[in-house]
């Protein structure tokens, strides 16, 4: 096992490597962080091999995080009714054996099904089709998915209604905000081997949010226990991420 994680690495605002060469640009407006504490241990027996969550104050945390995605591939024309959706995904936050940080995914939920397959054939990220929506009313907005594929008798659904609040002063923002949206990569683990690839954006604008409505299956549906307690909120208006290949850790 490796050393615990608790403030062996400091968060901050800002990313320090850029992705020169992205795979991808995405947009992703509306979105909203939802994270409750869980034992390590329990998020642990989840990780494949050669990745160690990472804690802090004691707690593996696991997040909601329902937005609005656009995708764009540089020097392709986008494709409205293929490159704009909704999406909720279900995660962690890990290292691997190097001390690189990032996210790993347990879920996540799509609009569009050709993102889907495209997604899964080539991050090798556990996506599933879902029909989803969210609706602007005023201060709030609502986010609801139910999953259609794969798996379509569980059904997995997601509905929460959260209004949103005026944005932090960057005086504001403690060590667990940055910990908690601050993310710079992602894992995943495909049968050839763990796979690592870079995100790049600017800091984020989080204002507060709270929630008025939540039941959301989609987080036991990871093989999780069932979260308890009211969530940390964070919202944000709209960032512009770059996204870079994937490459395999150790290779």
């Amino acid at each position: 096992m490796l050393a615990p994680m608790d403030e062996l690495v400091r968060h901050g605002p800002a990313c320090d490597t850029p992705v020169d060469r992205a795979a991808m640009v995405h947009r992703w407006d509306e979105l909203t962080f939802l994270h409750w504490r869980y034992e390590p241990a329990e998020v642990q027996r989840l990780l494949p091999d050669g990745l160690e969550v990472e804690t802090f104050d004691g707690s593996a945390w696991v997040g909601l995080v329902p937005f609005f995605l656009e995708v764009g591939v540089p020097g392709v024309r986008s494709v409205p009714w293929f490159s704009r959706f909704a999406e909720t995904n279900v995660r962690t936050y890990v290292r691997g054996r190097d001390g690189e940080t990032g996210i790993w995914f347990f879920s996540l939920d799509a609009a569009r099904l050709g993102a889907v397959l495209v997604a899964r054939a080539t991050y090798r990220l556990p996506y599933f089709w879902s029909k989803m929506s969210l609706v602007h009313d005023g201060p709030t907005i609502a986010y609801t998915s139910r999953r259609r594929w794969p798996d379509p008798g569980r059904g997995a659904r997601s509905d929460a209604v959260i209004e949103i609040g005026e944005p932090f002063a960057a005086d504001e923002l403690t060590g667990l905000d940055h910990y908690l949206t601050a993310r710079w990569a992602l894992y995943s683990a495909p049968r050839s081997g763990l796979r690592h690839a870079r995100a790049f954006h600017d800091p984020w604008p989080l204002r507060r949010g709270r929630v008025l409505h939540l039941r959301d299956e989609l987080v036991a549906a990871s093989g999780l226990s069932q979260p308890t307690g009211e969530p940390l909120v964070h919202h944000s208006r709209s960032v512009e991420v770059r996204i870079g290949w994937p490459t395999r850790v150790g290779g």
